[in-house]
């Protein structure tokens, strides 16, 4: 358990345990109902995103389930004995006069399944974990059978039964999914989504949304478990799940993306070799198998998201697998580096299959990066056309210079794809990147010129316009027989037709613009640079006079010329004569010892 939380936390929790106002439940006939605090599923809820579940913290949340079991069991003075023995109690029916027995169970069960989740993640490094995990699940359904059976009593309302039967049926199937138990766990589950669809049915909007995400987040168990029993469509819907659940984070991306991989482990013990550039190599690590294995599902995902930011997400996602990917391919490649320096030498160049499984990984990383370069380039490209400057809710406007940066990074990635080792000797493979150097700096070319434009430098913008329509006609003449490798690029014709249209553009607005500064200059508008002090007998019209930078003066002030103060020579003192003063000075007293005895008897002569 945890220990004591802050003096204002406190105070706000015990508010949960305080007493809800109502009709007394003495009676047998009593209807005695969670629903009259707050219905099971919503206290649970609630008490996990408030202490520690957002951010996946179980520990906090175990300690907080321990520090309101302590307080619930104090104000209902059902104590377990006293600091020096224990004596166990058990919740009855017969004792069940206030709904917070039925809270006092509720907590028992979520403390210990919030240990187990604790232990689950703990487990990943430390695996004897494990079985601690598995003994505090079974402690949280024997929790939860407890409750299910007190809410069988006739004190409590049809509802509160349900729920503690969904409750229940939640937890066996945790229990049972575990234990790897897929057919026993799909049945639970099942139950448990049975029950909440109906609640969700019987009652108002607001409440069915609680009932509806419990429901979402047992539904890739589920699938799960039917792929496990046999049906093999359910990897598919596994990945429409991960679709649908857009860019949501926390536990059920966790789930699914944990689930994702566990599916497509199994999977990867059939995979033994991967093809590519007519090459074929062998694959003998794990985790490089369900890597490509998963590869085609996650570019269709990618493809079929919905909006901008699902498929960051997923690109995201790719890129951390393949990075995984890459550093496992690494580590094997470390050893093999005498074996592969002997097999460049006797095969004239022809790397190993491990280096070459490097390459191909190093490849897909590289193009995903573009991929995923390119679709934020199209989204800035999109914002920049709707030109929608949302100054009032304080977003940032995009330029040019942010696709610029975009290219950058596309052409770095593309000199980086022609140094790949075994790559280096094939002619086509440098003749694609080639092509695609060309249409992405046509493209960088561009926005440079559309940053210049903005900044009126209509000679300089003009240039670079010409430089875009070099390149391009360049990646026309040279395309041919590589059609099919340039038909996910950009359009370069496109392209053209937007620089003809911007160059006519532009040479309108460079004459409309010179002639605007003959015309409209005028020195009552003409800020010299001049602070207020220095042009008080000249009118301007200065908008700076009523901002926080005003100009009245120059500070601090310039350094000025001003005389020297005069220094004083005394030459004629050299020459001067004093007078002597010998006899008015006082002869000096004549030493011996009638002196000596005068002076120490003060006597004067």
């Amino acid at each position: 358990g945890g220990g004591g939380g802050g003096g204002g936390g406190a105070a706000e929790e015990n508010k949960e345990n305080e007493r809800p106002a109502g009709p007394q439940a003495g009676s047998l006939g009593d209807s005695l109902g969670l629903e009259s605090i707050l219905p099971i599923l919503q206290i649970v809820k609630e008490s996990q995103q408030q202490h520690g579940l957002r951010h996946g913290d179980f520990q906090r949340y175990r300690g907080y389930c321990s520090r309101r079991l302590r307080r619930l069991r104090k104000t209902l003075n059902f104590k377990m004995g006293n600091r020096h023995k224990f004596t166990g109690k058990k919740v009855t029916e017969e004792i069940l006069s206030d709904n917070r027995y039925l809270l006092l169970i509720l907590m028992d069960a979520e403390r210990a399944w919030s240990y187990a989740m604790q232990l689950k993640q703990e487990a990943n490094t430390e695996p004897r974990k494990r079985f601690h995990l598995l003994s505090r699940l079974r402690k949280a359904v024997k929790h939860a059978e407890e409750l299910e059976r007190l809410c069988e009593s006739n004190r409590v309302d049809a509802k509160t039964k349900l729920e503690a039967q969904a409750y229940m049926a939640y937890l066996t199937g945790m229990l049972r999914f575990e234990h790897q138990e897929w057919k026993a766990a799909m049945e639970a589950f099942n139950k448990c989504k049975t029950i909440y669809e109906k609640l969700a049915n019987a009652f108002t909007e607001e409440q069915a949304v609680l009932y509806n995400q419990r429901v979402e987040e047992i539904s890739p168990n589920i699938r799960y478990c039917a792929y496990n029993i046999g049906d093999q469509s359910a990897m598919n819907e596994l990945m429409q799940m991960r679709l649908r659940s857009g860019g949501t984070e926390g536990l059920l991306a966790e789930k699914l993306e944990a689930l994702i991989t566990q599916t497509r482990a199994k999977q990867a013990a059939t995979m033994s070799e991967v093809e590519w550039r007519g090459r074929t190599v062998p694959v003998k690590i794990d985790k490089v198998r369900i890597f490509l294995l998963g590869l085609a599902d996650n570019e269709a995902a990618i493809a079929q998201a919905e909006n901008e930011e699902t498929k960051e997400r997923l690109f995201e996602s790719l890129l951390s697998e393949c990075r995984d990917a890459i550093q496992a391919v690494r580590e094997d490649l470390k050893p093999d580096q005498k074996q592969r320096e002997h097999s460049l030498e006797n095969d004239s160049g022809k790397v190993s299959n491990i280096q070459y499984l490097h390459s191909y990984l190093t490849y897909i990383k590289l193009s995903t990066a573009i991929k995923r370069n390119e679709s934020m380039a199209k989204s800035l490209q999109k914002a920049l056309l709707q030109q929608q400057r949302s100054e009032e809710d304080g977003k940032r406007t995009p330029r040019p210079q942010d696709l610029i940066r975009l290219y950058d990074i596309i052409l770095q990635n593309l000199v980086e794809l022609t140094q790949l080792p075994g790559l280096e000797e094939d002619k086509n493979f440098q003749k694609e990147i080639g092509l695609k150097t060309l249409v992405y700096k046509a493209y960088r070319c561009f926005f440079i010129a559309q940053s210049y434009v903005l900044v009126k430098k209509w000679s300089e913008a003009l240039v670079l316009y010409e430089r875009v329509l070099k390149y391009a006609h360049e990646v026309q003449s040279g395309t041919g027989a590589h059609t099919n490798s340039l038909k996910e690029l950009p359009d370069v014709q496109d392209l053209i037709t937007q620089v003809n249209a911007e160059k006519y553009s532009l040479q309108a607005a460079a004459i409309l613009d010179a002639n605007d500064t003959h015309e409209t200059e005028s020195p009552s508008q003409v800020k010299d640079g001049k602070p207020l002090s220095e042009r008080f007998e000249t009118f301007c019209l200065d908008p700076s006079l009523v901002s926080k930078q005003v100009s009245l003066v120059h500070f601090p002030p310039g350094f000025q010329p001003i005389p020297c103060k005069p220094l004083f020579f005394d030459l004629a003192l050299n020459h001067v004569a004093f007078p002597p003063l010998e006899d008015k000075v006082e002869q000096k007293a004549k030493s011996g010892l009638t002196g000596y005895i005068k002076g120490i008897f003060g006597f004067k002569s």
